[in-house]
């Protein structure tokens, strides 16, 4: 909500006296942050653009569930703290862990707060994204593969959820690097959700490097801060519920 008390009258234009009408203000500590006057209206546009899935349309931190002393509750801290420093942060998160301990939920809290704070967030599904891309190659498709790319390239900060999740054929790992590379040259914030894990705990199981390969994996160690989540399905749990 615009603080009234910060507007001044100019003949019939009413302006903000932090950021005298440009939007912007200089905060001593984060630099050039988006000004709170233009909260209200910018939200709702960034909101609807940061195409938020239904399923997790109404996730946040406040109603994030999560028990004292867990790897979820560091998370929790994690996630908080970075959406409240930004932009005076340098390193993105990539969550790790298992199917149903709150990775996708978390990542899209933080979009949630930073929209609200007047940046411009987007949330990509990785399967989806590829599948997008490939759409684009089709001659009777509107779409071209800079469109479906620009807004993944130009956003404050991205959410790319489910990393690894594809089957990793020379196309998919070259056109990950691709993605990826191109915001860490940028040196754009990118939080990353994936199952896969660093440590093997079996001879079978793949970890994250063998699924987007080693040049990427150690993009990632740079960009990005490791956050490993650990704990039982919240699915299983509704569904015992249910029953």
């Amino acid at each position: 909500m615009i603080d009234e008390g910060k507007l001044r009258k100019t003949e019939d234009t009413e302006v903000c006296k932090d950021c005298f009408g440009t939007g912007t203000k200089v905060d001593p500590v984060k630099g050039a942050t988006p000004c709170p006057c233009l909260r209200g209206d910018r939200a709702r546009k960034l909101i609807t653009a940061a195409r938020i899935p239904r399923r997790y349309d109404k996730c946040s931190f406040a109603n994030f569930n999560c028990e004292p002393g867990t790897s979820q509750e560091q998370a929790l801290l994690q996630a908080h703290k970075l959406a409240r420093e930004y932009p005076a942060v340098d390193r993105g998160l990539v969550f790790m862990g298992p199917a149903g301990v709150g990775k996708t939920h978390l990542a899209v809290s933080i979009i949630r707060d930073l929209t609200e704070t007047g940046f411009a967030s987007v949330f990509c599904e990785f399967g989806s994204l590829l599948k997008q891309i490939q759409d684009s190659y089709n001659p009777v498709s509107k779409s071209s593969e800079l469109k479906v790319l620009a807004p993944v390239f130009q956003a404050d900060v991205l959410v790319l959820d489910e990393l690894g999740a594809t089957v990793p054929t020379d196309w998919v790992r070259d056109t990950m690097y691709q993605i990826i590379n191109r915001r860490y040259n940028d040196n754009k914030l990118t939080i990353f959700t994936t199952n896969y894990l660093d440590e093997r705990r079996s001879d079978k199981e793949q970890v994250l490097e063998d699924r987007i390969g080693t040049r990427l994996r150690s993009r990632l160690y740079e960009m990005c801060k490791t956050v490993v989540m650990d704990g039982d399905d919240y699915r299983k749990r509704l569904d015992v519920r249910r029953r």
